[in-house]
């Protein structure tokens, strides 16, 4: 998915410095490919989390009641969970990259200024 999003969001970047083209149907598709990606980032935000309170869980059964079973436990949801919140954080990141393309692409429809939030 990480591959999909990336060469998804290049591929739009590169349509955005073209003029000329049919932006109300490009539009419709950015907003099925923005809800296609929003519901994978509610997948792994949802898995994210639940093997996060799965890590909290066992390093409190650490503390409690150790035994090397157990332990090796942490270790391995630990070593489960980083690579989540990484795809998380990339799914994240590309998806509000995503709302700014839109945010461009209608400007360009429109012939007017990109809106720009202020933060």
């Amino acid at each position: 998915m990480e591959k999909r999003i990336l060469t998804y969001r290049k591929y739009i970047d590169g349509l955005l410095t073209k003029d000329g083209l049919d932006w109300a149907a490009l539009i419709r598709e950015h907003l099925i490919q923005i809800s296609f990606f929003q519901h994978e980032r509610l997948i792994h935000l949802i898995v994210t989390v639940t093997f996060a309170l799965l890590e909290v869980i066992v390093i409190g059964l650490c503390v409690t009641a150790f035994s090397p079973g157990v332990g090796l436990l942490a270790i391995a949801i630990l070593i489960l969970l980083i690579p989540y919140i990484r795809h998380y954080y990339i799914l994240e990141n590309e998806v509000q990259r995503m709302y700014r393309q839109y945010d461009q692409m209608v400007a360009k429809r429109d012939n007017t200024a990109v809106w720009q939030e202020r933060e």
